[in-house]
């Protein structure tokens, strides 16, 4: 029988003050929200399915304390690669605020003034990728909604203005792998909160 193919098993962290009110949270250091810590301990039993060989997180608290309360926080490495968009002068505001004044504006196709385009976000979810394939066994992220749908669009072989077309949930885990040819890079699990209670 075939070994199994390694994956990338990926979480977003658990909710944030402005993660409820959809404001763009990008290099602001949010904490997690009482909410958001249950969510991050809700993680514990439903990472058990995957034996992992390395974890990376995110520096930011919002991602290294969901990987804590999950139960990885030990075996983890920072990775600064793993932070969220620059959202540069639109961090802190929500969709409609900067439609207010930008009607036609999306960050996939403009990004953000003073902030990171797709392309820059896509360059640092290369690196995590190509970091992550010389590991000899499955890797676990933990990261935020924007990069993480970016990394699934590179993984997937797309530009990665075409991490508009996923969309994530906080403390969803998703996974990343091969087809059963172990050749073709694909998307396994996507967005799954069956984990969440209440």
């Amino acid at each position: 029988m075939k070994t199994p193919s390694p994956v990338l098993v990926l979480v977003r962290h658990g909710e944030t003050a402005w993660s409820r009110t959809g404001q763009h949270t990008g290099r602001t250091d949010i904490p997690l929200v009482e909410e958001g810590r249950r969510m991050a301990t809700e993680l514990r039993h439903a990472l058990r399915r995957w034996n992992v060989a390395a974890v990376w997180t995110s520096p930011l608290s919002r991602a290294s304390e969901t990987c804590a309360l999950s139960g990885h926080g030990e075996k983890a490495e920072l990775r600064t690669d793993l932070m969220e968009w620059d959202y540069g002068t639109f961090e802190g505001k929500t969709k409609g605020e900067i439609r207010a004044t930008s009607p036609n504006w999306t960050l996939w196709a403009d990004g953000v003034p003073c902030g990171e385009s797709a392309r820059d976000v896509g360059a640092r979810a290369d690196r995590i990728i190509a970091e992550a394939r010389t590991v000899e066994g499955n890797v676990l992220l933990f990261s935020h909604g924007h990069l993480l749908r970016v990394l699934t669009a590179r993984w997937l072989g797309l530009p990665p203005t075409e991490g508009r077309l996923f969309t994530l949930n906080t403390a969803s885990i998703s996974v990343l792998g091969f087809d059963s040819e172990g050749d073709q890079q694909v998307l396994q699990l996507w967005n799954d909160t069956t984990h969440l209670r209440g």
